[in-house]
C-alpha cells in the first residue's frame, strides 16, 4: 500500500487529452477526433460522475484514464504515475498497484470461483489473500460464503459485487465504473451504487463512473457533463432533473 503522505495527492490528473480514431477503408477512411482536449482533476475521497449523449467521449476517457486505451496527447497522471506514452511495463505497474475497474459485462474469469477471482489482482501484484481474507473482502459486498461458487451460478448482481469486490482486493486508489448498473435490475443497480459510493466515502480512494443514468449521476460529488469530446460543463453534487436539463443542453 502507499504512504500516507502519497494518498494526500489528486488520485487523478487529466490535461488537454486527445483521441482519435481511424474509421473506414480506402478512400472512404477518415479520422473522428473523440476526445477533444479534456482536463480533469479527482480527489481522494470524491466520486465524479461523467455523463454525455451517445459519441460525446465519455467512455473513451474512462478507458484513457485508467491507461486500457492509449491517449494520442495530453498528460494524464494517476497517483502520480505518468499513463500517457509509458511503457507498457510502467503502465501495468500503475494498473496493478492503483486502479480497479468495474465493466458493465463485469469482466469475471469463468472458470475461476469468485473467490479466485476476487485474489487474482492482489496475487498478480505480488500481494496474495489468505482464505480468510478474501472471505472477509467477499463479505464486505454482502457475499459471504460465496467463496467457491462460480460466475456462471451467480446473478448479474452478485458477479458485479464479485468485480467490486476484485477491485477492492486489489487494493485500488482509484475504481473506474463504465455503466455498472447498466445490465442489473433495479434493486441491484441501488445497491451497487451504494456501494459505490461507500467506496468514495474512504477517504485513501475515489471513484470515476461513467453512466447515463441519472439517479447514479446524481450520487456523485461532482458530474462533468460531455458534448463532442469536450466537458461542456460541470456540476457539483445535483439532483438528477439538474443533470437532466444540462444533459439536454449538450444534445
Amino acid at each position: 500500500m502507499n504512504a500516507v503522505g502519497e494518498r494526500t495527492r489528486a488520485t487523478v490528473v487529466a490535461r488537454e487529452v486527445r483521441k482519435s480514431f481511424s474509421v473506414g477503408r480506402g478512400s472512404r477512411r477518415r479520422v473522428v477526433d473523440v476526445l477533444r482536449g479534456v482536463s480533469l482533476r479527482v480527489e481522494p475521497g470524491e466520486m465524479v460522475g461523467i455523463v454525455g449523449p451517445s459519441g460525446s467521449g465519455k467512455s473513451t476517457l474512462l478507458y484513457c484514464l485508467s491507461g486500457l486505451e492509449s491517449a494520442d496527447a495530453g498528460s494524464i497522471e494517476v497517483m502520480g504515475r505518468q499513463v500517457v506514452r509509458a511503457s507498457r511495463t510502467a503502465l501495468f505497474k500503475t494498473r496493478r498497484d492503483h486502479v480497479g475497474f468495474i465493466f458493465q459485462s463485469y469482466n469475471l474469469v469463468p472458470s475461476l470461483s469468485a473467490g479466485e477471482n476476487v485474489s487474482l489482482p492482489a496475487r498478480l501484484a505480488g500481494r496474495p489473500l489468505t482464505t480468510e481474507q478474501t472471505a472477509a473482502v467477499l463479505a464486505s459486498v454482502g457475499l459471504e460464503g460465496r467463496a467457491k461458487s462460480r460466475p456462471a451460478d451467480m446473478s448479474g448482481g452478485e458477479q458485479q459485487r464479485v468485480a467490486i469486490a476484485r477491485a477492492l482486493a486489489g487494493g485500488a486508489d482509484v475504481i473506474f465504473a463504465d455503466e455498472p448498473t447498466g445490465a442489473l435490475d433495479s434493486r441491484n443497480g441501488r445497491e451497487m451504487l451504494g456501494m459505490l459510493r461507500g467506496i468514495a466515502d474512504d477517504p485513501q480512494r475515489s471513484v470515476v463512473m461513467v453512466t447515463h443514468d441519472l439517479e447514479a449521476a446524481s450520487l456523485a460529488d461532482r458530474v462533468l457533463v460531455l458534448k463532442d469530446g469536450r466537458v461542456l460543463r460541470e456540476l457539483g453534487r445535483s439532483a438528477p432533473a439538474e443533470i437532466l436539463e444540462a444533459l439536454e443542453a449538450a444534445r
